[in-house]
């Protein structure tokens, strides 16, 4: 789903309470992925996957559901005694190894990268040096902002969470075309 489409559907989903639309993907590709063998070339500058065998089980999806099943009967006893800490920890791990499949992680490694030890990425070939840097600053800066936003003290502060996410939209069609131009962010946004 495109980023319009989805955020139409989000509006009218919150009219009526409902959860939102998100863009992770669900459970079973993932794990599919898990149990795939997996090769990747290089072709003109992009890097292509191939899927070269996949194991099949049914097994550890029927397990993993029936632990998700049986957390029901863990409330709230035995979940009250694992420590705040370690939860947050837990989620501080998932977040740093989900760090490297995102592209502005990538783009912020460049920074402090030399120039002739870059990766093979679409964008580097397409795209110079100074503007994919700049680009990444300023998308650094949005997300600092988001995060003030978000975890700020105040709760007055945090109702301001949905303006910044909706004031992204203009920044990136308006304000950002007039920093850079319209070919290298779409090379800069792009998958290919």
């Amino acid at each position: 789903i495109n980023a319009e489409y989805g955020g139409v559907i989000n509006a009218i989903l919150s009219v009526f309470c409902l959860p939102w639309l998100h863009g992770a993907l669900p459970h079973s590709p993932l794990h599919v992925r898990a149990l795939a063998d997996i090769e990747e070339h290089i072709e003109n500058g992009h890097v292509t996957e191939t899927i070269v065998y996949v194991r099949e089980t049914r097994l550890t999806t029927l397990v993993a559901h029936l632990f998700i099943g049986a957390s029901v009967l863990m409330i709230p006893k035995p979940l009250d005694m694992i420590p705040i800490p370690v939860l947050y920890g837990l989620f501080v791990f998932l977040a740093v190894t989900s760090l490297g499949e995102l592209q502005i992680w990538e783009r912020f490694v460049l920074i402090f990268t030399e120039q002739s030890l870059y990766p093979p990425f679409h964008y580097v070939r397409k795209v110079p040096q100074k503007i994919i840097h700049c680009f990444t600053l300023l998308q650094m800066l949005q997300l600092t902002a988001l995060c003030l936003v978000s975890f700020g003290s105040s709760a007055y502060l945090k109702m301001l969470f949905p303006f910044i996410i909706v004031s992204l939209i203009p920044i990136r069609e308006w304000v950002l075309p007039k920093i850079i131009s319209k070919r290298h962010l779409v090379a800069l946004d792009g998958d290919h």
